[in-house]
Formats: structure tokens, C-alpha cells, sequence
């Protein structure tokens, strides 16, 4: 399995790259490569990994690079209530709409909506955004599907789907409001591509959130307490749509904080997936 990215050395252009052992990223876009959806667009996208690793490419340590939200223009749509504990946080939150989150649970057609566009997708150690009208603000750490034009899964990256719980709760209409807003979405840090479902079907998932340099919150879950198959989200999300530059489909979440928490300004939400890396950044007020 391999990890590319996007990057910046010295504030100057931005460049693909692949994530080297531990410490250094190869700068694919030294080999040719131009962006990264012309590379994950590549039907022999292993092969062509393969040769530029065995190319004599410049490698940069990461202390000495920025990492960039590994996307580019590809929209960002997200499934709700895929796991059940994000069915039971939901109807907990809002008996109005309770019924509702209980039927698409358990309905054949899953919940898919749209969440960002590309521009306002931040990157690791960006911050992610509270709105200023809501009281009750969480972060919803999930596995992200990226998929190319054609509807094939090409890799996997961490996403970071911000909500606000009351004004979704107050009546479920409200939704967009609660999870499409300046700074809602992270992405990042890398994408691992080269493996099929059954393995990121094994990985954890781990979210902590620090203040004031303690941890006031952690949870964890696995994907493979996901009730929908990867191929059937796909498949909802493409029908009767294109997408001439792929998507990202974040999945979903299993690791919901209790009623009691909420976000603050200069809060670090920090989530981890086995195979691909950790996503940190800090939360703003927006």
C-alpha cells in the first residue's frame, strides 16, 4: 500500500508526493506527474507508482515541507447514519426526528448528501470551523472514499465532518445549515491507495480532542462496524450524477462525543485511521 499527497516546499508551487518510509515524501511532481487527479484517474496507477519509486527523485523530510489537503477538484459528499451509533446519537438528539434516522438505518437506499466544495476543504493543521450561531458543536471522524470519474474506489484518506448538533436536532431540514459552513470539512493528510475494501475494513479509527493540553475527550471505533458495503455508498452516490473530476465520500461516523460536549476556539481535534495516518487541527470560531 502507498500514501500520496499534496505539498508546498518554501510557499512555492504545489507538488504531488508520496510518502517515503517514514520521514520523507518523493516528489512525484519532479517524475511528471502534474496533479494528483490525472494520477489517481490512471487505470495503471500501480505500475506508474511503481516505476517513479524506482526513479532518482528528490525526497524532502516532512519537518521541512506543508502538508496540503490531498484533493483538488473534487466535490466532497458525505453518508449519514452508517453506523448505529451515530443512529442512536441522532434520534437521542432529536426525538422529532427520530423516526427518521431509525428508518434510513435500517432502509435500503442510504443518507447521502453533499458537504464542500474543494476551496473550502481545509488541510491538516488548518482550522476547522464552529459556527458562531450554535451551541453545541462536534467533530465526526470518518473514513473517506476517494473515488475517480469512472466510480471506482482509488484510495482512502481521514475526513473531519463538522456538525452542529442542536440546529440539526431543532428540525432535521435544518441539516445543510449544521454541516455545510465556512471550514466544515477536513481532509488529509495522505491517501492510501493499492489496497481493495476488505483490508480498510479492518482498520480503527481513533479521535482525541485536547484543550488546554489535556485530553477532554476520546473515542474509537472500527470500519467494520459499518453497516453499508463501501461498493453500495459508491453506487447510491453515482447514480443518475457525474463527476468529470471523481468525488470524496466520507462515510459516515462511529464515534460520537456525549450530549454534554461541546467545541471551543483553540480546542486540537486530532483523529487517527490505521493505514493511512492522523489528521490534527485546531478549531476556530466562524
Amino acid at each position: 500500500m502507498t500514501k500520496v499527497c499534496r505539498f508546498l516546499i518554501s510557499k512555492k508551487t504545489k507538488r504531488i508526493g508520496l510518502l517515503f518510509g517514514e520521514n520523507h515524501v518523493l516528489d512525484l511532481t519532479a517524475g511528471g506527474v502534474r496533479n494528483l487527479t490525472s494520477l489517481l484517474e490512471n487505470e495503471n496507477l500501480p505500475e506508474i507508482i511503481a516505476r517513479l519509486k524506482k526513479g532518482k527523485l528528490p525526497r524532502y523530510p516532512l519537518d521541512q515541507i506543508k502538508l496540503l489537503t490531498p484533493i483538488e477538484r473534487q466535490e466532497i459528499w458525505a453518508a449519514g447514519v452508517t453506523y448505529l451509533r451515530s443512529k442512536k446519537a441522532r434520534m437521542v438528539e432529536s426525538p422529532f426526528s427520530a423516526d427518521a434516522y431509525n428508518r434510513v438505518y435500517h432502509a435500503k437506499r442510504p443518507e447521502i448528501f453533499f458537504k464542500s466544495l474543494p476551496e473550502k476543504v481545509v488541510g491538516p493543521e488548518e482550522p476547522v470551523g464552529i459556527r458562531m450561531d450554535a451551541k453545541w458543536n462536534v467533530p465526526e471522524p470518518e473514513l473517506a472514499l476517494v473515488i475517480n470519474s469512472r466510480g471506482s474506489i482509488v484510495g482512502y484518506t481521514i475526513g473531519n465532518d463538522m456538525s452542529s448538533r442542536d440546529i440539526e436536532g431543532e428540525n432535521l431540514l435544518y441539516l445543510p445549515q449544521a454541516k455545510i459552513y465556512h471550514r466544515s470539512c477536513a481532509i488529509g493528510p495522505y491517501i492510501a491507495v493499492g489496497c481493495g475494501e476488505r483490508e480498510p475494513r479492518t482498520w480503527r479509527i481513533e479521535l482525541k480532542i485536547i484543550r488546554e493540553k489535556e485530553i477532554i475527550f476520546e473515542g474509537q471505533t472500527s470500519v467494520n462496524r459499518m453497516k453499508r458495503s463501501f461498493k453500495e455508498l459508491v453506487n447510491y452516490l453515482y447514480r443518475c450524477q457525474i463527476f468529470p473530476h471523481g468525488a470524496v465520500l466520507l462515510t459516515g461516523t462511529g464515534i460520537v462525543p456525549g450530549d454534554e460536549f461541546n467545541l471551543k476556539p483553540k480546542d486540537k481535534i486530532i483523529i487517527k485511521i490505521d493505514g493511512i495516518g492522523v489528521l490534527e487541527n485546531p478549531v476556530i470560531q466562524v
